[in-house]
């Protein structure tokens, strides 16, 4: 795991990952002395019923005997716990082991001192290196440890959160005076790759003025996680709640008074355990009155806490979620206007479009009452990613046979599933 620069070296990096203990299991499968001895249909028999448990149990007294240093005893379960097959015991790490995204890295760093002489004025550095960005976690620059004996160390511990997938090194260096007065460098590499530990999918359903999120959320750790904070954060002109099957009332998100004050944390099983959250989210009503089109989206982003077997917390934030183009056509007259015909128009044959209509190509929209509103939506499929812009959306009155002039531009942001 550990690589370093060629050369003899009176220091070595030594480091050890610091993380919660795990439980330790003993492999060997216990038996219930009854299941050894007779089958179920003995306790048929109500006389051998009665009698056979203060019979095993008696012979199980003798072969606890502590003289008995053959250990013969130790497959029989002593108590339905052992059936479970944990000893009682807890096992530290061994190793950098499975590292999370949304979790902190903390290390136990030991630079020691091999040599028979005294080494002095050391300068230590550790960085976490990502294939974005490097970042400093320890710097002795301006304090220099001023000497480690021969045969002695200098310990430090260093802490990182955890924001990238992929492969990290922890980098440790040291700028050291030794023996003979020379100026020596020792940089010392330690690798490890961060996983996902969960996976959230999104379903976006619209029905009527109504929008439905559905978020389903998947462990792919190897210990079961229980869920703090699943929260969905609405973006601007949007409310959410949160829709619970156990509950005749939907809970407030968009407000810090619908929050309860307690909730127990939802347990999602290891290796693939899936719990899914429904919320529903709805439109501010619009502001002004006058013709005018508004278009978004983005929904809003899920903040999810989680702490595992031990305790250890965990901390994720999804990106932005986006959903369907919604819209609002305000009548700025004195009078009804409508039914009409919304459509996204193809007259630029020569521009490329990277947004077009998914499903029916017109939408129709009822009669707008004087100074009244109506929204609706468009659903849309886009051929690239990033920001695109929509174009082009003209709005006619069928009654009328007038068409206005093309909508403002919306611009929305398409990103990768």
């Amino acid at each position: 795991m550990s690589t370093t620069q060629q050369g003899t070296h009176s220091l070595a990096f030594r480091v050890m990952r610091l993380c919660k203990p795990s439980f330790h299991v003993e492999p060997p499968f216990r038996l219930d002395p009854a299941d050894l001895f007779v089958g179920e249909d003995i306790f048929d028999d109500p006389l051998a019923a009665a009698n056979l448990p203060p019979l095993l149990s008696s012979q199980l007294t003798k072969s606890m005997d502590s003289s008995d240093l053959t250990y013969s005893n130790r497959f029989l379960l002593h108590h339905p716990s052992d059936a479970m097959g944990f000893s009682g015991l807890l096992l530290l790490p061994q190793s950098f082991g499975a590292i999370y995204l949304g979790e902190t890295f903390c290390s136990y760093i030991s630079i020691n001192n091999n040599s028979n002489f005294e080494v002095r004025d050391i300068i230590i550095k550790a960085e976490i290196q990502t294939e974005r960005q490097r970042i400093l976690l320890l710097d002795t620059s301006k304090s220099p440890v001023e000497s480690v004996r021969a045969g002695g160390r200098y310990d430090f511990i260093v802490e990182h959160d955890v924001k990238e997938l992929g492969a990290h090194t922890l980098v440790c260096t040291a700028l050291y005076n030794d023996n003979d007065g020379e100026r020596k460098y020792l940089p010392q590499f330690f690798k490890f790759v961060v996983a996902n530990p969960l996976s959230v999918r999104t379903k976006v359903r619209t029905v009527k003025e109504t929008t439905y999120l559905e978020a389903c959320i998947e462990n792919h750790t190897k210990s079961n996680l229980y869920m703090d904070q699943v929260e969905f954060e609405p973006a601007p002109h949007w409310s959410a709640t949160v829709l619970k099957a156990d509950e005749l009332h939907p809970v407030d998100n968009s407000s810090t008074g619908g929050r309860e004050i307690f909730k127990p944390p939802i347990l999602i099983r290891s290796g693939g355990g899936i719990h899914n959250y429904l919320y529903q989210l709805k439109l501010a009503s619009p502001d002004s009155a006058q013709m005018k089109v508004e278009g978004t989206n983005i929904l809003g982003k899920l903040q999810i806490t989680w702490r595992t077997n031990l305790g250890e917390p965990g901390r994720l934030q999804t990106q932005q979620i986006l959903g369907t183009v919604h819209l609002n056509l305000l009548n700025h007259t004195d009078r009804e206007l409508g039914p009409f015909d919304v459509r996204l128009s193809q007259n630029s044959a020569h521009e490329e479009k990277n947004v077009m209509i998914n499903g029916l190509q017109t939408i129709l929209l009822p009669q707008v009452e004087a100074f009244g509103s109506t929204d609706f939506h468009l659903s849309l499929i886009a051929t690239k990613l990033g920001v695109q812009r929509i174009s082009g959306i003209t709005v006619s009155d069928t009654k009328e046979k007038k068409t206005y002039d093309p909508l403002p531009d919306v611009e929305i942001f398409v990103e990768s599933d």
